[in-house]
Order: structure tokens, then sequence, then C-alpha cells
């Protein structure tokens, strides 16, 4: 069984606002597979911190607008 992530990201919602962009497409912009994109929208694979900022590049927006990690840090009373 494979592991979940705890990053969860908007690579979908940001391919369907630029231009309905398919999987292909942000795959070949970023040298990796159609796979490995499915993989990371799922949740099942957290890319590089090189693929990231190379995915938040062909979007052009900051990177924690294409992933999100939840903080686990409890606030001090």
């Amino acid at each position: 069984m494979v592991k979940s992530t705890n990053v969860t990201n908007s690579i979908r919602a940001l391919r369907f606002a630029h231009g309905e962009m398919t999987q292909a497409d942000l795959a070949q912009r970023i040298g990796v597979t159609r796979q490995t994109i499915i993989a990371i929208e799922q949740g099942r694979y957290s890319p590089s911190l090189e693929m990231a900022f190379q995915i938040s590049r062909a979007f052009a927006v900051p990177l924690d607008d294409v992933f999100q990690y939840p903080d686990t840090e409890r606030q001090s009373p």
C-alpha cells in the first residue's frame, strides 16, 4: 500500500486555470512523465524541491500557491 503524503497541491486547478493544460503538457514542460504528474496531483508522491519550483514556474505563481503543507505545530497558550 502506498502511503499518502501530507503535502497537498493545487496542480489540477492551476492546469485548468491555465488554458486547460493537460497532465502531459505539464509533464513535458518540466521534463517528467505524465504518470509522475498524476501521482503528485493525487498526493501519492511528493516532488523534489527542484521539481516543485519547476511546476510553480510553469504556472508563473509562487510555490505556496501550488503546494500546501499543514501547520502541525501547536500554538502556545
